[in-house]
């Protein structure tokens, strides 16, 4: 049986080394997009059997984390795969528990993204033992200050955030393109689990980071 695989990641030679990847491992037929407003276009045409899905993505229609909710939104069943930079279980959790089937990084061998798809695929849920060690640490833990997971730099973004300050004002006053603003916006919203910008600026302002 060949599969359809969505793989969403901005990145032009990321793309082309998984689509090697995954042709050469026999997996199945991949199609790309490089974001999310063409990822869902495409997910709806295609209705493919994974989604392989970075969580840092440009443009309109948010990030990874808001479109994998989309999808299962639209597919409680839809096998999402994410594929990501970032190695925090706070954040693998998180995608979990909206309803992804497992969560790899891109630090990883390449052989690995080849095991993840075919144990999502065979409709498995995939982590590397280090994860899932990781995640189960975490529910035995005493939970920490959510705010503790965020680099100064993201403290500082939220903290403008929060006093109302648009992307463009806050790359003015930093001296950093709105490109790395909206990426770092996501990156905080992943790890603090807030669904909108608004969630962000109320989070801001409970923490005393407004002020």
């Amino acid at each position: 049986m060949t599969h359809s695989i969505l793989l969403v990641d901005d990145h032009p030679i990321v793309r082309a080394g998984c689509q090697r990847l995954l042709g050469d491992a026999g997996l199945g037929r991949v199609v790309e997009a490089e974001d999310a407003v063409s990822a869902l276009a495409l997910w709806r045409a295609e209705r493919p059997d994974i989604v392989v899905l970075d969580l840092n993505l440009p443009g309109a229609g948010g990030g990874g984390m808001e479109l994998a909710r989309t999808l299962l939104a639209e597919d409680p069943a839809a096998r999402i795969l994410i594929f990501s930079m970032h190695e925090d279980p706070a954040i693998a959790a998180r995608a979990l528990k909206i309803g992804a089937k497992g969560y790899i990084t891109k630090n990883h061998a390449p052989e690995s993204l080849v095991t993840a798809v075919s144990c999502v695929l065979a409709g498995g849920i995939h982590l590397d033992h280090g994860m899932a060690r990781e995640l189960a640490l975490m529910t035995h833990a005493p939970r920490p200050d959510p705010l503790d997971r965020l680099t100064q730099r993201e403290r500082e973004i939220l903290g403008l955030l929060g006093r109302g300050m648009t992307a463009a004002a806050i790359a003015e006053t930093l001296g950093v393109s709105q490109k790395t603003v909206a990426n770092v916006g996501t990156q905080i919203k992943d790890k603090l689990g807030a669904d909108s910008p608004r969630a962000l600026i109320r989070i801001a302002i409970d923490a005393g980071l407004a002020g």
